[in-house]
């Protein structure tokens, strides 16, 4: 299966990752690109929870509910436990993605809107690709480098055009939200080569479980709760769809092709984002995210293509 492998333990030159054959490279851009339209509406969803709840009881709140149905799931269909080897690599994808990546961005979401947390998470595939160059020892070729960064950079530049040129303290939240969830997104899409990607997000939650649900009952009976119809679609939208399902065909799709060359797909999810944020949260839209828009797809396509 292509992907992203591993290098053997003793000391050899680094792997370079061949492009998939065009069968398997579509399917898995398929299920990667259904997992970035999942998580292109967690900001806007992230927002609408925030209408009723505090930071600390959406980010519980919405692993419990993720937890129970991930939990049902493995019940229902009998799934093994994990191999003592495998724990490492759920400990990760449940401190990134679970709980890290959640968290960061909800309270970064407290002082920037939505399209501009979008556009700085942006950064998010070349941060993704880096980390599993160095975790999995692997080599791509220069086009395929080239167009990462170019598609980094136009996002990168997007967003300092946004915010006027300068930092914020929700940009820090988000800076340290790329680093946890890259680790947690190149962890899970090698261990979803050794198990089904919905066991991967299935056990890092049912992991999380008991300390988020002891977090759940703290944060509800500190924080202001106010149910409302945004607060609790934007609540269940963030369990099932951006922490579960857009999960599972996720790290099925880092599996088929590769952690980099997936990663590479969320290079949309900005502008994805920006576009769900003007549709369901009124926010206005700059003229240049077209522009940043079709940048950015050329720049997609270039990675899928690129051989190493």
């Amino acid at each position: 299966m292509s992907g992203d492998r591993p290098a053997p333990a003793t000391a050899g030159p680094a792997l370079r990752e061949p492009a998939p054959r065009s069968s398997t490279a579509v399917r898995g851009t398929v299920l990667a690109a259904l997992g970035v339209a999942a998580f292109s509406l967690t900001f806007p969803a992230t927002a609408w929870a925030l209408e009723g709840l505090g930071p600390w009881s959406v980010t519980t709140c919405r692993v419990v509910l993720a937890a129970l149905v991930a939990g049902s799931l493995l019940l229902a269909r009998r799934a093994p436990l994990p191999a003592r080897r495998q724990w490492p690599a759920l400990f990760a994808v449940a401190g990134g993605t679970v709980v890290g990546f959640p968290l960061l961005t909800t309270l970064a979401l407290r002082t920037s809107t939505t399209s501009h947390a979008a556009v700085v998470v942006g950064l998010l595939p070349l941060t993704t690709a880096a980390y599993a160059a160095v975790r999995h020892r692997t080599r791509h070729s220069r086009a395929f480098w080239a167009a990462a960064l170019a598609g980094a950079a136009v996002v990168l530049g997007f967003a300092l055009q946004q915010s006027g040129g300068a930092p914020t303290l929700g940009d820090l939240y988000l800076f340290a939200a790329l680093l946890v969830c890259a680790a947690g997104y190149a962890e899970g899409g090698g261990l979803a080569r050794e198990m089904p990607g919905w066991q991967v997000i299935g056990w890092a939650l049912v992991l999380c479980l008991p300390v988020a649900a002891a977090g759940a009952a703290v944060a509800l009976w500190a924080e202001p709760v106010r149910i409302t119809g945004h607060a609790v679609a934007g609540l269940l939208w963030l369990a099932v769809g951006s922490q579960f399902l857009g999960m599972l065909v996720w790290y099925r799709g880092m599996a088929v092709i590769g952690v980099a060359r997936a990663s590479q797909v969320q290079l949309a999810q900005p502008l994805l984002t920006l576009v769900w944020s003007v549709a369901l949260l009124g926010e206005h839209l700059s003229p240049a995210a077209p522009l940043a828009a079709g940048a950015v797809l050329v720049c997609i396509v270039v990675t899928q293509r690129a051989r190493g």
